[in-house]
């Protein structure tokens, strides 16, 4: 079962390897019988961490392999996730920045693989919320998010140069007498209500105006609007919230002994 140095007490203390009742191994580091230091562990599920323990939680740097292909790198709190690192998703779409008790809050960068859309912003417990920008490939959001969607005042900022300055608005759905609102804000996206379009400020050779913003040829608001602020929730949210059950099973200190 175990196969390592041991103190005067006969604790497991220093370079050691354990292989545990559940089909699980650790090749690392002890501290009076517990995982401290460096060291791997390996899940019979084909799940992998390599990093820093402390009395047998995941605690400093990390790495850790999920059995789907997907991956965090970053710092580890009492076997949360918590710091600052990177998740790569199943899908190949990748969150860098800040983290809390498990979740994604703070600062971070989301990049959608398959789009290539970026979200830079603020995130409140796993969720899209405050103030960020969404970049596209010719064009960009900037405004308040909450839930995952935009709220409030904003701007689209077009490469082509020029600025689409309104708001998002909540629809309000119809329903029957006595009937019960069922969360409508998961049910209902917000709807973009623009009200000016401007140009940017931009540098003009020989001191010539600049054309008048509206003979500025611009694409398909609604389109952008509807490709931009009604996306599907990322993937890579229920894949790691499937994957909280791999990572629950390390309850390594049981049954080691």
């Amino acid at each position: 079962e175990y196969d390592g140095e041991r103190n005067s007490e006969g604790e497991r203390h220093g370079r050691g390897k354990a292989h545990l009742p559940n089909g699980d191994t650790y090749d690392g580091e002890y501290e009076h019988g517990f995982r401290s230091g460096r060291g791997t562990y390996k899940f019979r599920s084909g799940a992998c961490y390599t990093g820093e323990y402390l009395q047998n939680k995941k605690h400093g740097q990390g790495i850790f392999f999920y059995p789907d292909g997907s991956k965090y790198e970053g710092d580890w709190v009492n076997d949360q996730r918590h710091g600052y690192g990177e998740y790569t998703y199943a899908n190949g779409d990748i969150y860098t920045g800040e983290w809390f008790n498990h979740n994604r809050h703070g600062q971070g960068t989301y990049v959608y693989k398959d789009t290539g859309t970026k979200y830079v912003g603020a995130w409140v417990n796993g969720n899209q919320e405050g103030e960020a920008e969404l970049i596209h490939l010719n064009h960009r959001f900037k405004g308040k998010f909450l839930n995952g969607n935009p709220v409030g005042r904003g701007k689209y900022v077009f490469d082509i140069g020029c600025e689409q300055h309104g708001e998002y608005v909540q629809s309000e759905q119809e329903k029957g007498e006595g009937e019960e609102e069922e969360e409508p804000s998961l049910l209902v996206a917000p709807k973009w209500k623009a009200s000016e379009i401007t140009k940017l400020t931009l540098w003009t050779p020989h001191g010539e105006n600049p054309p008048p913003p509206r003979e500025a040829p611009l694409p398909s608001l609604h389109q952008v609007s509807s490709e931009a602020f009604s996306p599907a929730r990322d993937a890579g949210e229920e894949d790691e919230r499937s994957r909280e059950e791999e990572e629950n099973k390390d309850q390594e200190d049981q049954g080691e002994e």
